[in-house]
Formats: C-alpha cells, sequence, structure tokens
C-alpha cells in the first residue's frame, strides 16, 4: 500500500510539471479567462458529489474560509501571469520559495519562533532569488520582470492561504477544502468567460482538461498518497514537480536554462526543502 502511495505522488508530481505547458498553450485567453476554469471547473465537478454526501455547507470558521478563497483567487492570477510572462523555470522555481514565506508570516505574525537554522535557510533563499534574476533588468517593460514578480507574489498568497487552511483542516472534507479554495476565484473570474472573443473549442477544451488535472487529480493523488504516507515523504516528493516542469519547458518550448536559473533555483529549492523539514519537526515536537 505505502508503494502505491509513492507512486501516486510521484505522478500527482510529474502530472503538476505540465501546470506551465498548459498555461501557455491557453495563452491566446486573457488571464482572468484562464483562472475561471482552473478555479470553475473543480468547483462545477465537485458540486454533484458535496450534494450526495451533503457536505455543500460551511462548517467551522466561514469567513476565515472565504478570506482565505479570495486571497487564492488573487494568487492564481499572479500564478498564470508568472507562466504567461516568463519561462516556465523560472515561474516554478520562484512559486517555490513558498515553504520560506510560511515560516516568515508565522514568525511575523504569530509569534513563532525562528531558529538559527531558519534564519540561514532564508537568507540562502534570498539569495538564490538574486542569482535567479541576475542579468535581467529590473523593469516593468520586462516580461520576465514581471512573470517572476508574479512568481513571488503568487508564492506569498499561496503560503498565506497555506496557513488559514490548515487551520480549518479538521473542520471540512478533502472535497470541501477543493471546492471553497476555487469558490471565489470562480465567481470573480466569471465576467472574463463572457463571449471569449477569438476562442474556438479546442481552447476551451483545453482549459477544462487544465481544470480538471491540475485543479482535481493532482490533488486527490496527492490526498491519496498522503493517507499511507508522513507529510514529510509527500511533500518531498512533491518538488519532483520542479524538475518534471523545467525538463518539459527545456525539450517542449526550448526554454534556455541559464547558468543563473540552475545555480539559484537549485539554492532556493534547496533552503525551501530543509525550512520545510524543521517547520514539520517543530510541529510534530508542539504536538507531543
Amino acid at each position: 500500500m505505502e508503494r502505491k502511495a509513492i507512486y501516486a505522488v510521484i505522478i500527482c508530481a510529474l502530472l503538476a510539471g505540465n501546470n506551465g505547458l498548459l498555461i501557455k498553450s491557453m495563452a491566446s485567453m486573457s488571464t482572468g479567462s484562464i483562472a475561471w476554469f482552473r478555479t470553475a471547473v473543480p468547483v462545477l465537478f465537485l458540486i454533484p458529489f458535496l450534494v450526495k454526501d451533503r457536505e455543500l455547507h460551511f462548517r467551522g470558521t466561514p469567513k476565515k474560509m472565504l478570506l482565505a478563497s479570495f486571497i487564492n483567487a488573487i494568487r492564481m492570477y499572479l500564478y498564470l501571469l508568472a507562466f504567461l510572462y516568463t519561462s516556465i523555470g523560472n515561474a516554478v522555481v520562484l512559486f517555490y520559495t513558498y515553504p520560506l514565506f510560511v515560516t516568515a508570516i508565522e514568525y511575523l505574525f504569530f509569534g513563532q519562533k525562528l531558529q538559527k537554522s531558519q534564519t540561514r535557510f532564508l537568507l540562502l533563499a534570498f539569495i538564490g532569488i538574486v542569482i535567479t534574476y541576475a542579468g535581467k533588468p529590473f523593469s516593468f517593460a520586462s516580461n520576465d520582470f514581471i512573470g517572476m514578480l508574479s512568481a513571488i507574489g503568487a508564492s506569498i498568497g499561496y503560503a498565506i492561504t497555506v496557513i488559514l487552511f490548515k487551520s480549518e483542516t479538521q473542520n471540512y472534507s478533502k472535497n470541501q477544502l477543493i471546492f471553497y479554495q476555487n469558490l471565489i476565484g470562480a465567481l470573480v473570474f466569471m465576467p472574463f468567460l463572457i463571449g471569449l472573443p477569438g476562442i474556438g473549442l479546442p481552447q476551451i477544451g483545453i482549459g477544462v482538461l487544465y481544470g480538471l488535472l491540475i485543479g482535481i487529480v493532482v490533488f486527490k493523488l496527492f490526498f491519496y498518497g498522503l493517507k499511507e504516507l508522513t507529510a514529510a515523504t509527500a511533500t518531498t516528493l512533491m518538488y519532483l514537480e520542479v524538475v518534471s516542469a523545467i525538463v518539459l519547458g527545456y525539450f517542449i518550448l526550448d526554454e534556455k536554462l541559464s547558468w543563473n536559473i540552475l545555480a539559484g533555483g537549485a539554492t532556493i529549492l534547496i533552503s525551501s526543502f530543509y525550512i520545510s523539514k524543521l517547520n514539520r519537526k517543530k510541529e510534530l515536537a508542539s504536538s507531543t
């Protein structure tokens, strides 16, 4: 059973690595339209299951869930901008700084103590970000600058939603969490869907595939793996998403792998990995 769980998370990470390819294949759509497919498809798909299980209602703290869903909508928009404006490698590497921001937010706003090792890894990650952006212009006229800034913004937004949703996990089923995570986005981005000028059935088909694959299949595989594996093992395996995304971008889109994306990306991922590991150790220690 554990082997199946490992395979499930590996497949999950490899599928998640297709994020950038799918987003770039929908570049003829507006960012808001892509965001609608990503958020609305999971919502519409899950409604029958939630009705059947009598779970189409709020529990716990509804205001917190709605706030998290709203922040997730903003995060989703920035995430899409990141992949549309810069390379897949740049976007996915910078997005994976989110464990660092989780640590920083918990320290600044929730009084969590910061260990010396955590401080060192936070500093190392910042150096990695600087290396990744080396040689690129700091200007809003630069697509790379907009894309990479959006990736960091999406990372911060994701870190906030991780903290908010985490505090409510005991009150909701997994289907409910996925549903409410995307609910506000599905409503907010609906106006971008009207008319879909110049968009044909192939693009709509890709949009639906994107919403189902990334919004449902990826999450289901991850949750399946998480049942049998420790959180440490599951989240560590998810770093394969970064490798998968960069390899796909290189071979399919012919994206260049510069020295700074390799060196800076490695620095950021190592920092994020060890920050996540330290955070999980703290959680385990506080729960015993």
